[in-house]
């Protein structure tokens, strides 16, 4: 309470007395007798009488303080709670209209404590909210909380977790403060594993990091973790956050083995864009890189075991979906079930994906000098009559008709130059598909080098592989998201995941992308993306962040000599995701406006910032979208920011939680990563340490010493 702790900071004479009195004259004599003898006592006891006399307060304000606190606060009988709410609020009535002073050690004026007085009474309407007993909900109806916008209620944020987990959550704080600890947190870890041995170490860490951030274990240890938070409206993103734990050179020798073709490196050829190619000084992708997990290519076995391992994950979110009685699970709906986050790097050999990422850069450049400018076909609405002018000198070529006559359109014009389906394709070869003429000579030239035969072989069972996963997750109704990562593999995976949008998200979003909105091209490629889905008709899903590789991108691009990738500052990232965000919920607005189904975009903001997630609730209040369309859902990492998911997932909205799994010893590395993350983002978590703190306070007033959560919500 806004009053009591002032007092407690103030080491007011005011104790906690815990009685079931009705506030009557009677019992507020009584109260006044008891509040006079228990100030005597203290008075005697501490030597201080003339000291504590010039401090006091008088005996009526003393006896309506000590029936305030002595109103008991517990939830469990709801009929006498509301009384003594009542009794409550008429003592702090009489307080903020001047019947008494309160004067502690620094005395306080009569307007300030009024101040205060109405302050607490603010405080204990918006907590009646909480511990009050729920209004009986229209049948069929969820329970559902006002949401705070300023997220600052503990209660709110914090009502799924017993008091131990709260005590553990600000003990994993404290020690992310440090940043000799955090810095040396993995060395620390190993020391504390060969002190301890694999047992005792196992159980120190479930009882701090690991149980703070990791869900459990395998599927089956993690069904507790995915029902609590479903039982408070907030669904899972699950991810096997199992890494292997190499050295820097084993991650760089692995690197550079598998980002070169058998054919030998094409950086000198003419036209080569050295940004994809791979360069041992950033081979190591782990490099200033904190918050995304990494895969090392090995070999093709390793990318099956991944491709299985990722399976497991769909049917652990399908397992967990189908507890839920089928009018809940909300089927049908863009987010009505769990999600599963994948990335394109554990399912292949990366060197595909850089000469795929070439091969893209390089017909965009080929599509500027088509259309006489910066951007694409798209948004310069060029026409096949436009290409065949662009090759009117070499017309007659049989390979330029062939050509022409192949180039993907539409009615409002150019789409691709290539059929870009080809590449989800099995049956299709890179090394044929990707070839343009000049348009002086009318020869046909190759965007891409020649690929061996075996390497394309590896191309086709990377899609194979994704083409497995998403088709499992289409079958289980479950959604997809595929991580971004560096921006030498982001052409690709972005291009890729876009085909299996168009094969998949034809009757809702079973796949997302992930834009990050740190790099100066985002706003263009989401609307680019936009209007091809538009045109094509498929389903578009976005997954909208900040970005995780940042520091690693800048310094790439000034040790290899291209332009950087990145925005300037945090200021202009923030801008780029705040008008990103905008244009999505804009077009959405448009659908609705049209009678159209509004879910054919689906958009997640996944933020661990505030001010975005307020942005975004304003927004969508602003054009009339509300948490039932089911369009936009929110989503942060288990153990960060519960102040923000789980009020948003009480209010209605459609919250996520990314659960990261799997055995102890195993997620060591994401474990370490998620303590760097922590000391990089300090000013956040000091909102989150004192929300924790009060609420750890208010329980231990309350009693509430072996609270038990349980929750009644349905996530939307």
């Amino acid at each position: 309470m806004a009053l009591l702790r002032v007092l407690s900071a103030q080491r007011s004479t005011v104790y906690l007395v815990y009685c079931r009195n009705s506030v009557n004259k009677s019992n507020l004599a009584a109260a006044t007798a008891v509040a006079n003898c228990r100030r005597d006592q203290r008075r005697q006891h501490s030597g201080k009488a003339a000291s504590c006399a010039s401090n006091s307060i008088s005996d009526e304000e003393y006896a309506l303080l000590s029936a305030l606190d002595a109103l008991p606060q517990r939830q469990h009988q709801h009929h006498q709670h509301h009384h003594h709410q009542q009794q409550r609020k008429q003592l702090l009535q009489i307080l903020a209209a001047g019947h008494g002073t309160v004067r502690g050690v620094h005395s306080m004026p009569r307007q300030q404590q009024a101040q205060l007085a109405a302050a607490e009474l603010a405080v204990e309407d918006k907590q009646r909210v909480h511990l009050e007993p729920a209004k009986p909900n229209p049948a069929g109806t969820p329970q559902r909380d006002p949401l705070d916008v300023s997220f600052n209620d503990p209660i709110a944020a914090f009502k799924s977790k017993t008091t131990w987990e709260l005590l553990r959550a600000y003990l994993v704080y404290m020690i992310c403060s440090s940043e000799k600890l955090v810095e040396h947190n993995m060395q620390l870890m190993k020391i504390c594993k060969q002190i301890f041995g694999a047992k005792l170490f196992t159980m120190m860490m479930k009882a701090t990091f690991y149980g703070h951030f990791v869900a459990g274990e395998d599927q089956i240890k993690i069904i507790p973790t995915l029902e609590r938070l479903r039982s408070f409206g907030v669904k899972p993103i699950l991810d096997y956050s199992v890494e292997e734990d190499i050295s820097q050179e084993e991650a760089e020798k692995r690197e550079v083995e598998a980002s070169v073709s058998s054919a030998g490196d094409s950086v000198k050829d003419e036209g080569s864009m050295p940004q994809y190619h791979v360069d041992k000084s950033f081979a190591d992708r782990r490099y200033k890189v904190s918050s995304a997990r990494t895969y090392f290519y090995l070999n093709e076995a390793t990318c099956e075991r991944n491709m299985e391992t990722f399976i497991k994950c769909l049917e652990a979110v399908s397992a967990d979906d189908a507890k839920e009685p089928r009018a809940l699970q909300l089927g049908g709906a863009t987010f009505g079930t769990g999600i599963t986050a994948i990335k394109l790097t554990a399912l292949g050999r990366p060197q595909l994906l850089l000469q795929l990422s070439e091969v893209i850069m390089r017909t965009r450049k080929y599509m500027e000098d088509l259309v006489g400018g910066q951007g694409n076909v798209l948004t310069h609405h060029k026409t096949i009559k436009d290409l065949e002018k662009y090759y009117a000198t070499v017309g007659d070529n049989k390979d330029v008709q062939h050509f022409l006559k192949n180039v993907t359109s539409d009615k409002e014009g150019i789409l691709h130059l290539f059929p870009w389906s080809g590449i989800v394709d099995e049956d299709s070869q890179l090394s044929d598909t990707f070839r343009v003429p000049d348009p002086k000579t009318g020869q046909m030239r190759r965007l891409i080098s020649q690929i061996p035969p075996k390497e394309e072989e590896m191309f086709r069972n990377m899609i194979r592989r994704l083409n497995t996963i998403v088709k499992t997750a289409a079958d289980l109704d479950v959604r997809i998201m595929i991580d971004a990562e560096q921006t030498y593999f982001q052409p690709a995976i972005s291009r890729i995941t876009l085909e299996m949008m168009r094969k998949y998200n034809k009757d809702k979003a079973i796949v997302f992308n992930t834009y990050q909105c740190y790099l100066r091209e985002s706003f263009r490629e989401v609307g680019t993306d936009l209007e091809q889905a538009k045109r094509q008709n498929f389903y578009f899903g976005a997954k909208l962040v900040r970005g995780a590789y940042m520091e690693q991108e800048r310094a790439r691009a000034q040790a290899l000599g291209y332009p950087d990738p990145v925005n300037p500052n945090y200021e202009a990232t923030t801008d780029m995701y705040h008008k990103t965000l905008a244009e999505c919920l804009r077009r959405i607005k448009v659908l609705k406006d049209c009678g159209d189904d509004a879910k054919k975009i689906g958009i997640m903001v996944a933020s661990h910032n505030e001010d975005t997630v307020r942005f975004a609730i304003e927004k969508m209040k602003e054009i009339g979208i509300s948490p039932e369309d089911k369009v936009i859902c929110f989503g942060q990492l288990l153990g960060m920011c519960d102040y923000i998911t789980f009020p948003l997932g009480q209010a209605g909205y459609s919250a996520y939680k990314y659960i990261p799994y799997g055995p102890v010893e195993e997620v060591l590395p994401y474990l370490s990563r998620r303590a760097q993350e922590n000391k990089g983002v300090l000013k956040k978590i000091q909102k989150e340490k004192r929300l924790l703190l009060a609420e750890i306070r208010r329980r231990l007033m309350r009693g509430q010493l072996f609270y038990t959560p349980k929750g009644n919500y349905v996530p939307i």
